[in-house]
């Protein structure tokens, strides 16, 4: 059984959809795409230096866009189930036929406008604990006011919070954290300093029409497997403010028994938990197009 997984933000790096667009008919989606939202993705997909891209206005709609653009240069597969690991989670929802297309990069426009707005109340950032043991995290995390943002499993936490909390944390690691390494974020994502982009992504969805999953839709939340598009879209607008259990997503792939893991561009942070957390699992990360025979090899093994 196959799981076709999309990465969420941070995993973008400058000119990474250059070598996409040289495939047939990529640059004139990209284009289209860009007109519908008015955002240039080409640009920031292949001239935008780091900075740039890291604008959470950005490389929300510019992450959604390469994983749709890198899923259909898969050609028509037959996944058992998806998931995305935050703002994926959107990519993810086009995947199951929850959303097309251009209602998914509309809706992560909206999204990652109204992230950026709440981020900008308050100086805060996010920061990926390395070891240590989510029972004696987690409290150590909270005693400090941060909030265990990602829960990604394989002995990684992210904390969230303000630029002073994150300070302290520096000062005071968890028992058995090796290292805090701070991550190329805006804000604090998925805690309660994006409450504000709740309603305004509420307000954006309201003229949507979900239609319930084709495919089995992993859900960030709790790791639970949704069936109705309305619960998905509700989930997507509730889960900006609240934490990502991507450790629960990889729990229900192993109950789904899943066998293969692959990772639409920019892919590699997910593949990376996926070997650690489930062995015996095959996975592939697609980064350029030389990528897709391989990914197309595993797939056919593993499609259902």
């Amino acid at each position: 059984m196959l799981v076709l997984v999309a990465p969420g933000q941070g995993a973008q790096t400058p000119g990474f959809l250059t070598p996409w667009l040289d495939l047939p008919g990529a640059a004139d989606r990209l284009a289209a795409w860009s007109d519908a939202i008015g955002l240039d993705l080409t640009h920031y997909g292949t001239q935008a230096d780091a900075d740039a891209i890291r604008d959470t206005a950005v490389a929300q709609p510019l992450l959604v866009a390469a994983g749709l653009l890198s899923a259909s240069a898969l050609g028509d597969i037959n996944p058992g189930a998806v998931a995305g690991h935050s703002v994926g989670e959107i990519t993810a929802a086009a995947f199951a036929g929850v959303l097309d297309d251009t209602d998914a990069l509309q809706l992560v426009r909206k999204r990652g406008l109204a992230m950026a707005d709440a981020a900008a109340v308050t100086q805060t950032g996010m920061s990926a604990l390395l070891g240590g043991d989510p029972e004696t995290t987690v409290p150590h995390l909270e005693k400090l006011g941060l909030t265990p943002a990602n829960v990604n499993g394989a002995g990684q936490i992210v904390a969230a919070g303000t630029l002073e909390e994150l300070a302290a944390l520096e000062a005071d690691k968890p028992e058995g954290v090796r290292r805090v390494v701070p991550l190329k974020v805006a804000g604090a994502f998925h805690t309660h300093h994006m409450t504000p982009a709740v309603d305004a992504l509420a307000e954006a969805a309201a003229g949507l029409d979900p239609a319930d999953p084709l495919i089995t839709y992993v859900s960030n939340k709790d790791g639970q497997a949704v069936t109705a598009g309305s619960d998905v879209l509700a989930r997507l607008i509730g889960q900006v403010a609240n934490p990502v259990r991507w450790d629960l997503c990889m729990e229900t792939f192993k109950e789904l028994g899943v066998t293969a893991l692959v990772e639409v561009c920019p892919g590699g942070t997910l593949t990376g938990l996926a070997k650690r957390a489930l062995p015996g699992v095959a996975t592939l990360a697609l980064k350029t197009p030389d990528d897709l025979d391989a990914a197309r090899e595993l797939i056919a093994e593993h499609s259902a």
